[in-house]
């Protein structure tokens, strides 16, 4: 079985389809097996660039930095919470985020060929 990480690139902006996951920044939305998932502007934020990179490992200031921005004054744990979130919206997909113990997270790198 082979998955993988589209990337659609327009005019107006970045969409990224996982599988069965759609993230759509423009659009402010993202839908899993065609149904609108209510994520908030920061989780949405947060899986777009985990989706958008995956494989790769990122710690919690770089996510906070990515997703949340410089100017605000937010803990590392922070993003935790947020994770934690995305994974139970995700549901059945909730493992497409990894824990990197001691590191970060990272998005499972769908492309690899599943037995």
């Amino acid at each position: 079985l082979r998955r993988g990480t589209l990337r659609e690139e327009g005019a107006r902006g970045e969409r990224i389809v996982v599988g069965r996951i759609v993230i759509d920044l423009v659009r402010q939305e993202g839908l899993i097996d065609d149904q609108p998932i209510d994520f908030t502007a920061t989780g949405l934020r947060l899986l777009h660039f985990l989706a958008s990179h995956p494989g790769r490992v990122f710690d919690r200031a770089h996510l906070i930095s990515r997703t949340i921005g410089d100017h605000a004054i937010v803990l590392d744990r922070n993003i935790d919470v947020h994770v934690r979130s995305l994974r139970r919206k995700l549901g059945p997909y909730r493992d497409y985020i990894e824990t990197v113990r001691g590191v970060g997270y990272r998005f499972r790198d769908t492309r690899r060929t599943e037995s």
